[in-house]
């Protein structure tokens, strides 16, 4: 970009030399056109030349070549330079944009670790991270980037996700937390164990997306493609056409006259602003899109979400936290404090996800030598001594079988009925808990005027029926194993219009075979399974439900975007076409109509790369 902005200053300052400065001998003027012409030209020229002998004969350089040498041939010597003068100002805008585009998106590069250090027979050694095996033992410093997707076996830290995520706000990790690739370790020493090798890491992953997120076209691109394939040598033919027929054939006028205008049209015919436009009104889109967390595999997916009608949803770890919570303490006769610590120090030693759900509610560290006599008793619960007390922790089953008084209860969730020396103390409620940013999600969408929101789920009816009605869901169906959520959608897909696409959101191993065959599937990438990330065909880095409505805002201002530049570029080359061809149009108005249009279509285009947040 600097060599090209550098040879436009010097042929422009040449140009104008020529154009106002009256020497008296005609041919320094015409030797400083031609120098100020090969230092832009020459180039385009040689492409052009070199296109012929490779079969690519009518492009956008054998045009501007065949015009502008035409120009001089016929002694327009200023406006020959002009052409090519502002064909390569319009060049370096477009390099511009798309430079700016690909840095938005390849900003993610910046994630690929370069080193991985190593623990290895007692000695620390830095090696590539592919080299690193699965359970071998990481060293990652304050500052690094964490190389390859592992467990915390030491140390304590936050970590900046952002890179992956987009998010700015660092997390928490401690031992036995899962850390991902990509990520960087702020202020804590960490050593971690290897889960994953580097070609099935994250951070590999994101990058194999990234790269070949413009191989898929869109329709928008194929039919631009396609146009300018059939479109280019019809007009370069009637431009022939247009220099031989009248003054020949018809007698009307004088040859030079109607190769001048013959020139002209070939200038305003050459399809630049939309073969250059498009293409980068998507990777725009892409772009600005991947600031946000939202990795968007082709162009053809960002064009297709436009037209979504049905967004379906999986519940667990999708709409939902997939983390068993306690979310209600309902004691009788003693503190809600007592009543946690009993059923806490009841379930202590068990790995069941119940358990571990108490203890994360209880918080303070267990005291064993407080329990006694602990016994599992199969499908109904706990007995145990705890403190000197007779704790009995489990179903209604349990209650019934040992004679105890208690109140049922009607909420949905797994209930842990306690009594204590054989008198009912109460209850604890534990459910999966609905993600904060789910309802933010569902009213977008319906904001969005998005025909109908339907969750599947494995689980009871009532808990998707419970879960649906508090987000405002237009559907649900509940207990469906796998390849009943596959029939599901093959139900839904035959409900939307010819044009409108079925959206689905899942985020686990079973949600893979629905992703697949939807229009577009959309995995939630951060927790999400590796399985559901290699079948989405968007991936949502944050695991945020309502990046689904900015990803279709993104995809609705691309398309109006793409659509806004092939109107207007198409609407003004009729226009010039059409008075070239009668002689109304010099190539003065052609150099707008074909670099002022692509131009003003790049920086159009550029608008993709801006989303606000």
């Amino acid at each position: 970009m600097k060599k090209s902005l550098i040879q436009i200053i010097i042929s422009f300052i040449l140009f104008l030399v020529a154009m106002l400065v009256p020497f008296e001998n005609d041919l320094m003027n015409k030797g400083l056109y031609i120098i100020a012409y090969l230092i832009v030209g020459l180039e385009i020229v040689w492409k052009a030349i070199r296109n012929i002998f490779r079969g690519k004969v009518f492009d956008e350089h054998f045009l501007m070549a065949l015009a502008t040498i035409g120009a001089f041939a016929i002694g327009e010597f200023p406006e020959a330079v002009a052409v090519m003068l502002f064909y390569q100002v319009g060049e370096l805008f477009q390099d511009y944009a798309v430079d700016k585009s690909r840095k938005s998106i390849t900003s993610l590069m910046d994630i690929r670790p370069d080193i991985a250090v190593v623990k290895r027979d007692g000695k620390l050694e830095t090696v590539n991270p592919e080299e690193v095996k699965i359970r071998e033992e990481i060293v990652v410093k304050p500052g690094e980037k964490i190389p390859l997707d592992g467990v915390i076996l030491d140390g304590n830290s936050m970590v900046d996700t952002s890179a992956l995520t987009g998010e700015s706000l660092p997390r928490e990790v401690n031992i036995g937390d899962e850390v991902l690739s990509g990520c960087i370790n702020k202020n804590g020493l960490l050593t971690i164990k290897v889960k994953k090798e580097f070609g099935e890491s994250t951070v590999s992953k994101i990058l194999d997306l990234v790269e070949n997120a413009s191989s898929k076209k869109s329709k928008s691109e194929n039919f631009i493609t396609k146009f300018a394939k059939y479109y280019t040598p019809i007009v370069v033919i009637v431009a022939v056409m247009l220099a031989v027929i009248p003054p020949f054939a018809i007698g009307l006028g004088n040859f030079q006259e109607w190769l001048y205008r013959a020139l002209t049209f070939l200038v305003v015919s050459c399809p630049c602003a939309l073969v250059i436009s498009i293409p980068l009104g998507f990777f725009g889109g892409i772009g600005g899109a991947s600031k946000t967390g939202i990795l968007v595999k082709g162009s053809n997916y960002l064009e297709a979400l436009s037209n979504t009608e049905i967004v379906v949803f999986d519940k667990t770890g999708t709409l939902t936290e997939g983390v068993f919570e306690v979310q209600k303490v309902e004691p009788i006769g003693v503190s809600k404090e007592e009543l946690l610590k009993y059923a806490t120090y009841a379930e202590s030693n068990s790995n069941h996800p119940i358990s571990v759900s108490l203890r994360n509610a209880y918080k303070e560290e267990i005291n064993q030598s407080k329990i006694l006599n602990t016994e599992e008793l199969a499908g109904r619960g706990v007995s145990s001594n705890v403190d000197g007390k007779n704790i009995l922790i489990g179903n209604d089953k349990l209650m019934k079988e040992n004679n105890i008084s208690y109140t049922s209860c009607n909420e949905i969730g797994t209930i842990l009925y306690v009594a204590i020396d054989n008198k009912y103390a109460g209850y604890i409620l534990i459910a999966d808990k609905i993600k904060d940013d789910s309802f933010k999600a569902i009213k977008t969408l319906k904001k969005d005027n998005i025909k109908e929101t339907v969750m599947l789920t494995g689980d009871k009816k009532e808990v998707g029926e419970k879960v649906a009605n508090e987000l405002g869901l237009d559907k649900v169906y509940s207990e469906l194993l796998p390849d009943g959520k596959v029939e599901k959608v093959e139900e839904l897909m035959k409900e939307k219009s010819e044009k409108g696409k079925l959206v689905f959101v899942g985020d686990g191993i079973n949600d893979a075979p629905v992703l697949a065959i939807s229009d577009i599937g959309i995995a939630m990438g951060g927790l999400g399974s590796d399985a559901a990330i290699e079948a989405a065909d968007i991936v949502i880095m944050t695991d945020e439900p309502s990046k689904i409505g900015t990803a279709i805002k993104i995809s609705k201002k691309t398309m109006s975007i793409v659509k806004q530049n092939i109107i207007f570029a198409i609407a003004i080359k009729i226009i010039v076409l059409v008075l070239s061809a009668f002689g109304l149009s010099t190539m003065w108005e052609a150099v707008f109509a074909d670099v002022g249009v692509s131009v003003l279509a790049i920086i159009n285009s550029l608008r993709a790369l801006s989303i606000k947040k």
